[in-house]
C-alpha cells in the first residue's frame, strides 16, 4: 500500500541545511495498524506531512497504492489525498461555528454532494463513533474526546483507504485516549490502513507494529 525508498527531507535556512529524514526506507500493507514514535525532532511529523502528501520529499520514492507521487500539482495532491487518505489531528481542527454533522460532512461539501445526502451520511458516521445525539452539538459544547470522535467520523466519511493521525490522543486523559484507540482499533478491523504518530508507548502499544524514528533515522521497525 505505502513503499517508502530512500526517502530524503531537508529544510534549509539562511546559514544551514538540516536534513530531517535520513534514507527512509518503509513499506507499509494494506490493512496494517501501526504507530511511528520518536523524540521531538527525530522527523516523525516530517515523514507523516510527507505520506499525507501535505510534503514534499527531496529524493528518494514513495509510491502510494503503486503509482509514484512526486512533483505533483496542488490539484493532483488534492485528488490523490481525497481518494486515499483520512486525516486526524491532536487539535481536532474542528469548526467552531458549524454543528458536529456539518464538520463531519465538510469532505463532503468540498466534493459537492447534494446537502441532505451529506447530513444523512454524517450522521451515519457520527452513530458510529457513538456521537448520534451530538449531531446538532457545536465543538464547544463537546469534551475533548467527543470533540476528537467528531473528527475521526470526518475522516471517515470519504471511506478513505488510509488513515493518518498526527498525535491524536496527546490532548486527552488517559481513559479517553484508549476510547479514541479502540475506535481506530475498530476501523482497522474493517480492513482500513491506520497509522499513528506517537510518543506515548502505552498508545504504540496498543498497534500491531511500531515503527521507531530516531535523528531521521528509523532504528526499529
Amino acid at each position: 500500500m505505502i513503499q517508502l525508498n530512500e526517502i530524503r527531507k531537508s529544510y534549509n535556512t539562511e546559514f544551514t541545511s538540516l536534513e530531517v529524514l535520513k534514507g527512509i526506507d518503509l513499506t507499509i500493507n494494506e490493512g496494517e495498524f501501526v504507530s511511528i514514535m520518536g523524540s521531538s525532532g527525530s522527523g516523525k511529523s516530517t515523514l507523516l506531512n510527507i505520506l499525507g502528501i501535505l510534503d514534499e520529499y527531496d529524493s528518494g520514492e514513495y509510491l502510494l497504492d503503486g503509482r509514484l507521487i512526486k512533483n505533483l500539482t496542488q490539484t493532483q495532491a488534492a485528488q490523490y489525498r481525497n481518494k486515499f487518505l483520512g486525516f486526524v489531528f491532536q487539535s481536532f481542527n474542528l469548526l467552531s461555528f458549524k454543528m458536529a454533522w456539518e464538520n463531519v460532512a465538510l469532505p463532503l461539501y468540498y466534493q459537492k454532494v447534494d446537502r441532505a445526502i451529506r447530513k444523512e451520511r454524517a450522521i451515519e458516521y457520527l452513530d458510529k463513533v457513538g456521537l448520534k445525539d451530538w449531531a446538532n452539538h457545536y465543538p464547544n459544547q463537546m469534551s475533548g474526546g467527543q470533540q476528537q470522535r467528531v473528527a475521526i467520523a470526518r475522516a471517515l466519511i470519504t471511506e478513505p483507504r488510509v488513515i493518518l493521525a498526527d498525535e491524536p490522543t496527546g490532548a486527552l486523559d488517559t481513559q479517553t485516549s484508549y476510547d479514541v484507540m479502540n475506535i481506530f482499533k475498530e476501523v482497522h478491523e474493517q480492513g482500513m490502513t491506520v497509522i499513528i504518530v506517537t510518543h506515548e508507548e502505552d498508545i504504540s502499544a496498543k498497534t500491531q507494529r511500531v515503527i521507531r524514528l530516531q535523528d531521521g533515522d528509523i532504528i526499529s521497525s
